[in-house]
């Protein structure tokens, strides 16, 4: 008996030591990703939203513009810092924070794509106040879609920069995922192996593998900055990280594409497939072999009015980040053909 209680109480002590242990790991690492608080800046707003505040800046004027992100407990609005001050010279610039991301809040909530939905249209109606170009990275992209499907008083033109494929959109939760969700949303366990998923070396391979197709314009201070994003307010962002994971973001857009009746532009890396797993095959390179990067225009990708595709040379998640002149001139030029 006496020895029963002896392996009870050393079994209690080295879990209660080893959850310790994992608890103060985890509380380091989030409190050295944010010394740096490098996020927040001086021109920063907050719209008091229904299910937290959400950061935004305004930069400009003219006609409004809005920039989203892509959807990542990473990102956040600094993926348009190099774009900003060139967009506000015409538009009036509005940069979002969406839910869960950079310095908005991040509830511990299950996000759906019909949250985002809500929270663009609540924050077009209620910051922007009158119809909106909207220019989206990544996922964002089928938010905006969606949004529009909804209430099409609220956004006039699309530009998408490599939205998701429709294959990985038609996705909905099964048992696999929904058991990878609730590890991720464990106290300790999660929390750790989310911080393990968001290390810094995690990230620095992301942007050489994925987001940039030349590791030699990696943004170091970019890098800083997704880091920082992924640890605020203690990890946090495992919950948005939860719920990419299961399935709970995604939504066929296939019907509201063929509803929709605005114009719609597509940049993308000519490696990445979407709407349909077509292939996209650039024009020849007009540019110097310097360059070795060109935009061009491809074909209407559907039958309805103003749907055009443009692709980078190179397969890159943030062609917005590196190739800045390109991005600009396709951004002035969305009612003609751009040829570089």
């Amino acid at each position: 008996m006496k020895k029963n209680v002896q392996r009870l109480l050393t079994i209690s002590i080295l879990t209660s030591m080893t959850g310790a242990g994992i608890f103060a790991v985890n509380k380091l690492i989030n409190a050295s990703a944010v010394i740096r608080n490098a996020l927040h800046n001086k021109s920063q707003y907050f719209y008091d939203w229904k299910f937290g505040r959400i950061h935004y800046t305004i930069e400009g004027s003219g006609s409004p513009l809005l920039l989203l992100h892509d959807l990542s407990p990473v990102s956040n609005s600094a993926e348009w810092k190099s774009l900003k001050k060139h967009l506000a010279k015409d538009h009036t610039v509005y940069c979002m924070d969406l839910l869960g991301c950079g310095c908005s809040d991040r509830p511990k909530i299950t996000y759906t794509n019909f949250l985002y939905v809500q929270l663009i249209t609540d924050f077009i109606k209620s910051v922007i106040k009158q119809p909106t170009d909207v220019i989206t990275s990544g996922l964002s992209g089928s938010f905006v879609v969606m949004a529009c499907k909804n209430d099409t008083s609220i956004i006039r033109r699309i530009m998408m920069i490599n939205p998701e494929d429709l294959a990985v959109l038609n996705q909905i939760p099964d048992r696999r995922s929904k058991a990878s969700k609730f590890l991720l949303e464990l106290p300790l366990i999660g929390t750790l192996v989310y911080n393990i998923l968001n290390s810094r070396p995690n990230i620095d391979l992301a942007f050489t593998e994925k987001y940039l197709h030349n590791p030699f314009h990696v943004d170091t201070e970019l890098e800083d900055l997704y880091y920082e994003s992924a640890h605020l307010e203690n990890g946090a962002g495992k919950y948005l990280l939860a719920s990419i994971t299961g399935k709970y973001i995604y939504c066929n857009i296939t019907r509201a594409l063929k509803t929709i009746d605005n114009s719609i532009y597509i940049l993308q890396g000519d490696s990445v497939q979407i709407f349909g797993n077509r292939t996209i095959q650039p024009l020849p390179d007009r540019q110097s072999d310097a360059v070795r990067i060109a935009l061009a225009l491809i074909r209407f990708v559907s039958q309805t009015r103003h749907r055009r595709q443009i692709s980078f040379r190179n397969p890159q998640n943030l062609p917005h980040r590196v190739l800045i002149r390109l991005f600009r001139q396709a951004v002035t030029s969305l009612k003609s053909p751009v040829r570089l």
